[in-house]
């Protein structure tokens, strides 16, 4: 539907939570994949910096997707001590353009959509990499992005248990809260045993340092790393992505910013051992070979994810007459 002559819709936040679920979360993020992966979406490069004030990281990500003519670019970041007022630590705002003249069409709220759609790609993941009997969910992290992680995960697969551990065990009942709600089982465990038990493992934090370990790892695990977005961010072993085959977002992103950015480094694991997850949506790619081929998805997070969400926010707010608009 035409936003022409409605001017700019603007899409809440709480406009967003209504029409955008995890089904279309999911869809929307599996396209833009498999678009990237046959060269017809592309990001354009990050900005992301120190802002030198409250702790805070700054930045833009931004990009083209020709197949679902969608441009734009998320402006946002991450403030450490807004938890202890209350709000989100990911602040961020998406804004869409017409691909024809470059008109702007939407503002869109992004706390939300960042966080279902870092659900959306691990869960894409999942549905593409981990084996078929996975039972048990082990959960590294349990801030706010890791409920949204658990929702999305238990619907790719028949799992009977979940795991997790955080460095503040705290926290960790935001996780259990949801599996009773979704009747799953729920045990704090260490990060050994957690590797040790899980035949799926999400790690969600903002970790400078590797949580789990090669040796910690069964045959047969896909694991996928949602929190390295950062230079100097690492949640996994090094050694883990040379004994792993994996998969990535974006390859460029993958090795500067995400969790291969340390394998790379030290020599690991070259360029070409890192496959685009769309390839494996596009049948380009086997994807897992083996019952014990242990797979790893590093989830970047791309620009082209949120710009992809926050369309289908778009649309679906205009469809249902929940936008608003405005003259700019």
């Amino acid at each position: 539907m035409s936003t022409e002559n409605k001017g700019v819709s603007i899409v809440s936040e709480e406009t967003c939570q209504a029409v955008v679920g995890r089904p279309e979360a999911f869809t929307a993020v599996e396209n833009v994949f498999a678009a990237m992966a046959k060269n017809s979406a592309y990001n354009f490069p990050v900005v992301r910096e120190a802002i030198g004030h409250a702790d805070a990281l700054y930045g833009f990500k931004s990009g083209f997707d020709r197949d679902g003519m969608v441009l734009g670019v998320k402006a946002g970041g991450y403030w450490p001590g807004n938890a202890q007022q209350g709000i989100t630590n990911h602040q961020s705002t998406v804004i869409l353009f017409d691909p024809d003249t470059g008109k702007i069409k939407s503002l869109v709220g992004g706390n939300y959509l960042t966080a279902v759609r870092t659900a959306a790609s691990s869960a894409v993941s999942i549905a593409h990499l981990a084996r078929k009997d996975s039972k048990v969910l082990g959960m590294v992290g349990a801030g706010h992005q890791s409920t949204f992680q658990l929702r999305a995960a238990v619907e790719q697969r028949d799992f009977e248990k979940v795991v997790a551990w955080n460095f503040h065990p705290d926290m960790l009942p935001n996780l259990e809260k949801v599996c009773v709600e979704l009747g799953l089982p729920f045990e704090a465990v260490s990060r050994e045993e957690l590797g040790a038990q899980a035949d799926v493992i999400i790690t969600i934090t903002s970790a400078f340092e590797s949580l789990m370990q090669k040796d910690w790892i069964k045959p047969g695990t896909h694991i996928a790393c949602m929190g390295t977005d950062t230079k100097g961010k690492q949640e996994v072993d090094a050694d883990l992505l040379a004994a792993a085959t994996v998969f990535t977002d974006e390859v460029a992103q993958s090795i500067s910013l995400g969790e291969a950015q340390h394998a790379v480094e030290s020599g690991l694991i070259q360029i070409c051992d890192i496959t685009p997850i769309g390839e494996v949506i596009n049948g380009t790619h086997r994807g897992r070979t083996s019952e014990d081929e242990i797979t790893l998805f590093d989830g970047t997070g791309v620009g082209l994810q949120d710009l992809a969400v926050a369309s289908a926010a778009a649309d679906l707010a205009e469809a249902q007459g929940k936008a608003n608009f405005i003259d700019l």
